[in-house]
């Protein structure tokens, strides 16, 4: 039965294009930090309609399917996990479909499925023009519409998190009726093959597009809603209802086929102020002074504990390295050959457990010493550090701030170079994947990584966590950092070995309920967090049979949601 659907599966793709073995679906079937699991099939459709094909022939053969394309999620949103699913599962990759129209000269785009936020940066570049996440934790190598779907919220305050209310996606309705629904405002006909066909190749006009002001391509109220210091709730997290619209926020419920989003303009003028601080009260204060009262709202802010610096600067070297030098979009293929690399590797005997983790971890350190001296100076000075980038006339601002008004004491602040500037935030990046790579070089020493991402209440004070000495006992290293003035926070417990991880993250939690914190912030449930009620009634209204990424948010696993 199986091999009549994988035959109609290569007549639609190609045969080179569906993957059946373990070792040829392994990239894809695990996640980049968590999760994995069997699937039936990889399909890599190269075209719209060969997409929607795929989508028809996995509904009539009642398969699961599970949407994907750059694969570098950190909460296995778009793997498989475990084995426990009560259908087979489909994995449609789209890193194929890599098509980008601009729009309304430049200032709006419709990016199909495959690409990616370093492709949109490359081609906006020469119009003066930015897409709404630039390179940023979660988006080294990250698709644009992974980044709508799951609301990430990226590093840029100005921009909110990734959001529209403008897409054209397939749903799978009640009856078990494949259906196309437009909603991305441009008219391309009534045919879903047509429309497909149409959208890939451009064929439209100014005349063809709408514009309505209620749909809306871009998180238009968040400059706003973030300079609101004593509200007593979250700036952005991903169960926000009024976030959730139909693509925004599906978490692959549906099979999203394009999305239209705003850009922006590129700030011309920038300036990056280095700060470090040894009591936490000193980056409360600036948060606050500078939301509360500037004119200006800074380009980003973000945080590094001593402890994140310190794993960052050993473990994410070679990431650091090959972005500096080879650019963003070198880090999907990266990532796709260290997948390969891995499968091969892990099916030979006697080849240690991470090897291609050890090797590039060995290679990083035959490297000199990467990150500025005056930076280095400061993590010995000081715990926290803030990077604080400002642009047009809050550059001044924020110069006349420091010099007259930042009280130094324990603390200090110097203007970063431009070299400072483009490393701070590359060091600051690469974070999250050094927690991953200190648990692959030190893995008989460590349980798991616990991995919290969490939005705290606007008007939050005492931000910085303080955990209980019998929970500490448990971890062996603690990981913060985060988007400051957003109040969104990464927190990474690399956990002893022996220790019980899942006991550990609830324990964490039930501290988080207790202060109003939200979570997840910007990553999205995956299979590690459980999706809110609002959350969930998104989920089975979109997909109504449980057919799209089943169990996602802990939800239920089987055909329609039983």
């Amino acid at each position: 039965m199986d091999g009549g659907f994988l035959a109609s599966l290569r007549t639609i793709v190609g045969g080179q294009h569906v993957l059946t073995t373990p070792a040829r679906t392994a990239p894809f079937r695990r996640g980049y930090r968590f999760g994995g699991g069997k699937v039936l099939a990889v399909a890599r459709p190269g075209t719209l309609i060969e997409q929607w094909r795929v989508l028809k022939a996995c509904a009539a053969a009642g398969k699961i399917i599970l949407m994907q394309a750059a694969n570098t999620g950190l909460t296995g949103g778009s793997t498989p996990d475990g084995d426990d699913y009560d259908r087979d599962i489909v994995i449609v990759s789209t890193l194929r479909i890599t098509t980008v129209h601009l729009i309304e000269d430049g200032r709006q785009v419709i990016c199909l499925p495959g690409s990616t936020l370093s492709q949109l940066e490359r081609l906006l570049s020469p119009l003066g023009r930015e897409p709404h996440s630039v390179i940023g934790s979660s988006c080294i190598g990250a698709s644009v519409v992974g980044g709508v779907c799951n609301n990430s919220g990226g590093s840029l305050i100005q921009r909110g998190p990734a959001f529209t209310r403008l897409a054209l996606f397939a749903r799978i309705d009640e009856s078990g009726d494949v259906e196309l629904i437009n909603h991305l405002g441009v008219a391309l006909g009534n045919d879903a093959e047509d429309v497909l066909n149409r959208l890939e190749r451009g064929e439209f006009t100014q005349a063809d597009i709408s514009h309505d002001p209620m749909e809306v391509a871009s998180d238009h109220d968040y400059a706003q809603r973030v300079r609101h210091i004593d509200a007593d709730s979250p700036a952005r997290f991903n169960a926000d209802p009024d976030r959730l619209f139909e693509v925004s926020g599906s978490a692959g419920k549906v099979m999203v086929f394009a999305v239209r989003l705003d850009t922006f303009e590129k700030s011309k003028e920038t300036a990056t102020f280095y700060i470090g601080a040894s009591d936490p009260a000193t980056l409360t204060r600036i948060r606050r002074d500078i939301l509360g009262g500037f004119t200006t709202l800074p380009v980003a802010a973000e945080y590094m504990h001593r402890d994140c610096y310190d794993i960052a600067r050993t473990y994410g070297k070679d990431a650091f390295l090959a972005i500096k030098h080879f650019g963003t979009d070198s880090m999907q293929r990266i990532f796709a050959l260290k997948a390969t690399l891995d499968s091969i590797a892990g099916s030979l005997p006697l080849v240690p457990a991470f090897a291609i983790d050890r090797l590039a971890q060995l290679v990083g350190g035959l490297f000199p010493e990467h990150l500025p001296e005056r930076m280095n100076a400061y993590r010995d000075c000081y715990e926290h550090h803030l990077m604080l980038k400002m642009t047009g006339a809050g550059v001044d601002e924020a110069r006349r701030y420091f010099l007259e008004a930042f009280i130094a004491g324990d603390s200090a602040w110097f203007e970063c170079t431009e070299d400072e500037s483009v490393k701070a935030f590359l060091h600051r990046f690469v974070a999250a994947g050094a927690a991953v790579r200190y648990r692959a070089i030190h893995h008989r020493e460590v349980s798991d990584i616990v991995a919290l991402d969490i939005a705290l209440r606007r008007n939050e004070r005492d931000w910085f966590e303080v955990l209980p000495p019998d929970m500490s006992a448990a971890i062996k290293h603690s990981l913060y950092y985060g988007h400051f003035f957003c109040h969104v926070f990464h927190q990474d417990y690399i956990v002893v070995a022996g220790e019980d991880p899942v006991a550990l993250e609830h324990r964490m939690l039930a501290v988080l309920d207790q202060r109003g914190a939200k979570y997840p912030a910007e990553h999205n449930v995956g299979h590690l967090y459980e999706a809110g009620p609002a959350q969930t009634r998104h989920f089975r209204k979109l997909d109504p049979c449980n057919c799209f990424n089943p169990g996602i948010g802990r939800t239920s696993r089987k055909a329609e949601w039983v």
